[in-house]
């Protein structure tokens, strides 16, 4: 009878967490079309909070290094709900694992719905990661790791990402051949330091997964920054 409930639990889980993103991304499929009207000051001020953003993303990239866990809080209806499953901090809706390469800050990151339509984790600039067009802000965390425990964490990042994971529509926390983002992150900090790095898992029911805010929550976790686009 355990067994059941514990299943019926996990089904339940997966289950509230599928139909939430499916009708995040059917209502933001069917709004899609609608026509916004803009007057000219509207424009002027949308125009100039961007490129203060935009501003603020490149002022950022003097304080990101390889490992840092980067997070945004997106804008649409879909990311809205996703914060909704954050437990004890509803602040960020995604995140991901920064990697400076070439002078360059990128982003790496699992993603679904009609934002990545081939749904493998993708590999972003930051601008690109954190634009401010569909995002109200980003923030930057750090883990206390060594120079090896960064470089093994990276081998684990990219080895995923040229593996082509596909986003995990099911939030199944024990599969390892899809991830959702909070997923990826996660299991590239376990495996990349051996397990030095352990996380709450969050709950509902008996169905298990990890939410943003389980990761830079992490008490060896500590804020290196966030921007809220104003």
């Amino acid at each position: 009878m355990s067994m059941l409930k514990n299943t019926n639990d996990q089904y339940i889980g997966r289950w509230l967490i599928g139909c939430l993103l499916f009708f995040a991304y059917s209502c933001q499929s069917s709004t899609g079309s609608s026509t916004l009207v803009f007057s000219k000051l509207d424009s002027l001020a949308e125009f100039q909070k961007n490129e203060r953003a935009f501003h603020s993303i490149d002022s950022a990239k003097n304080t990101i290094a390889t490992g840092d866990l980067i997070v945004r809080t997106g804008n649409d209806f879909t990311s809205e709900s996703l914060r909704g499953l954050n437990q004890r901090d509803q602040s960020f809706s995604h995140c991901g694992i920064a990697s400076i390469e070439h002078d360059s800050v990128w982003v790496y990151h699992a993603l679904g719905g009609d934002f990545n339509p081939d749904q493998k984790i993708r590999r972003d600039p930051l601008e690109v990661f954190a634009e401010p067009y569909s995002n109200r802000g980003f923030g930057v965390f750090r883990f206390p790791l060594n120079a090896d425990e960064i470089s093994s964490l990276m081998v684990t990042v990219k080895k995923l990402h040229d593996m082509g994971i596909m986003f995990d529509m099911r939030f199944d926390l024990e599969s390892n051949d899809h991830m959702y983002c909070a997923e990826f992150v996660y299991k590239s900090y376990l495996m990349g330091t051996h397990g030095k790095l352990q996380f709450n898992t969050s709950h509902i029911g008996n169905f298990a997964f990890v939410g943003v805010d389980d990761l830079f929550l992490q008490p060896l976790c500590k804020e290196n920054g966030r921007i809220n686009f104003k």
